[in-house]
């Protein structure tokens, strides 16, 4: 197994490159073609230097509308644009939303953070919105030939998280590697929950609220198989799944696996 590669990107949370991963019959995922990352809002003029010569072409935004309002994506110069979110909904609570009622139900059950990504997550498989845009990313992706493309969300671990999952899987990428992927947003959002818990204590928050807090900026195992288990159960696996709901077709996922596999 081989570890993610870390972007040297300071102004934009959990940026990564898929490059290096092995996929089908052992060849690599070329570098400097997929990216995941977290919100590009405020991206630095240093770090949207580093990425335009990173050789980035495209941005495709999963984030909600409501998001996307508050929080828009700056522009950058010879770069395109595409918003494809995975819900409608506003995914953090963040955004002019009235969010009181989910507060006070985290300040009185520590579990309720938990109880709600997962069912997040499983809205994210059955929803068809959700599985429309999913087809438009990965269908964009395979017919993009050169560049970087850099995908994102809000901390870009949960909806870049399964994109980077179902992207990975037609790739070839063992599932155990796709796994330890997902799960390496935990340490690169490290300092952020850190920084967030420590407002929340100081805000006078009990507990409960912080550990719900913890759970909302994590990734877990428990989230990710929710996704599976609902594909496994509902659809009859990942790969009937991405064909079958995705309307991505072996041809489709071969021209991906052409344009970001070695040879």
């Amino acid at each position: 197994m081989s570890d993610p590669l870390v972007l040297p990107v300071k102004s934009v949370r959990n940026p990564r490159d898929l490059g290096g991963y092995r996929g089908l019959n052992g060849r690599k995922i070329k570098l400097h073609r997929l990216l995941r990352t977290g919100n590009i809002s405020r991206i630095s003029p240093e770090d949207e230097r580093y990425l335009l010569n990173y050789g980035l072409t495209k941005i495709i935004d999963l984030r909600s509308p409501a998001e996307c309002r508050q929080n828009p994506d700056k522009a950058l110069a010879g770069v395109d644009h595409y918003a494809y979110p995975l819900s409608v909904e506003d995914n953090t609570g963040g955004n002019g939303l009235d969010v009181s009622a989910e507060f006070a139900e985290y300040r009185r059950d520590q579990y309720a953070g938990l109880q709600m990504m997962c069912q997040r997550y499983r809205q994210h498989i059955i929803a068809e919105a959700s599985q429309e845009n999913m087809h438009r990313i990965i269908n964009l992706l395979a017919q993009t030939n050169s560049g970087a493309t850099l995908y994102h969300c809000s901390e870009g671990k949960d909806r870049t998280g399964l994109v980077t999952v179902m992207l990975l899987h037609i790739l070839g990428v063992e599932r155990e590697e796709i796994r330890r992927d997902y799960l390496y947003s935990n340490w690169m959002l490290n300092d952020y929950r850190a920084g967030r818990d420590q407002k929340f204590k100081q805000a006078g928050e009990n507990d409960r609220f912080r550990a719900n807090m913890r759970v909302l900026g994590s990734v877990a195992n428990v989230f990710l198989d929710t996704s599976l288990i609902t594909i496994n159960e509902n659809f009859g696996g990942l790969d009937t799944y991405i064909v079958n709901q995705l309307q991505l077709s072996e041809q489709v996922q071969e021209e991906l696996r052409a344009n970001y596999l070695e040879k």
